[in-house]
């Protein structure tokens, strides 16, 4: 794992630990945590940052369950899995073009909207666009290969891949710059 993806879990920890024990003493609060759309399926080329949310997910999820059987009903929990949103992170993910225009890349103020919706209204998930939810869906009925399947009609399964090169290009460059 990276030193930032590091750095952010330990400051998720750090941030639970901090604000976790008094809501458990008043019964009361909102734990939110922000993951990814990658956190509940992944792709190729990025699986350390699908690792990552893959462990946030499975964190905020057993937190939610040990807050339901310590009868803690005044915490609520909303998880938060955004598809791709245009900070530029993953400037260059490319799905298949015939499908780019049903998904492209959310603006980060309207996944902020989604998410304080379902804070709002106690929403215990929120997978932006609704598509996420079916592909999720899909991806725990049907067996491995049919998924496969579909992250290739979708052009899910090499999505990253124009990212990839897009980053060693700019990393190759930056080292030739600096005659390394």
């Amino acid at each position: 794992m990276s030193r930032n993806k590091s750095l952010a879990w330990e400051y998720f920890k750090l941030t639970t630990k901090a604000f976790l024990p008094t809501m458990l003493e008043i019964n009361h609060g909102h734990i939110v945590t922000v993951a990814s759309s990658l956190g509940l399926f992944s792709t190729a080329g990025v699986e350390d940052y699908c690792a990552s949310k893959f462990g946030v997910v499975g964190f905020h999820e057993s937190l939610s369950h040990e807050l339901k059987a310590a009868e803690k009903d005044g915490i609520k929990t909303t998880l938060v899995c955004p598809y791709l949103v245009d900070t530029g992170m993953f400037r260059g993910c490319r799905i298949r073009k015939e499908i780019e225009p049903f998904l492209p890349p959310l603006k980060p103020d309207y996944c902020v909207k989604q998410a304080m919706k379902a804070i709002l209204t106690d929403q215990p998930m929120i997978c932006t666009p609704r598509l996420m939810y079916i592909v999720t869906f899909m991806k725990s009925i049907l067996p491995f290969e049919a998924v496969v399947c579909m992250y290739r009609f979708l052009g899910a399964d090499k999505c990253m891949y124009p990212f990839i090169a897009q980053r060693k290009q700019a990393t190759n460059n930056n080292e030739a710059k600096n005659g390394i």
